[in-house]
């Protein structure tokens, strides 16, 4: 059997706002955009991931028992760069451990999102798997 993760579903507050960030910063792609259950439903790709926002303010603001998700990139200095530019306001520089370099990333609605890249050139072959 093969499992993996399909979708990280996000309440949003202001449903446009999270649409713009995501495509923004991340060159999501929204793949369906429709009226179900009563409230917009919006499914994003990103990259071989998906967001699904549902058009509805979070009931209970914050993260709740989700700390974060993750976004891997190949060129975090340049998505990092530009979100600097547009005003986004990072608590600390990107932290480099060699293989792994990362940084947290605030998004609407008090989504924490962990914006990493992975040299797999210098990646211990422990993690391989884990980054594939």
């Amino acid at each position: 059997m093969n499992s993996h993760m399909h979708h990280v579903h996000i309440f949003a507050s202001d449903i446009d706002e999270s649409i713009r960030f995501y495509k923004e910063f991340f060159y999501g792609r929204i793949v369906l955009d429709a009226e179900l259950a009563g409230a917009r439903n919006v499914f994003m790709r990103v990259g071989t991931g998906r967001i699904h926002f549902y058009d509805q303010a979070p009931k209970n603001p914050g993260r709740g028992s989700i700390h974060h998700f993750g976004i891997q990139t190949d060129d975090i200095d340049k998505v990092v760069d530009q979100m600097k530019s547009k005003g986004v306001s990072l608590q600390k520089e990107i932290t480099d451990l060699g293989f792994w370099k990362y940084i947290m990333v605030p998004a609407p609605d008090d989504v924490l999102i962990e914006l990493f890249q992975v040299d797999k050139t210098q990646i211990p072959e422990a993690y391989l798997d884990y980054f594939e």
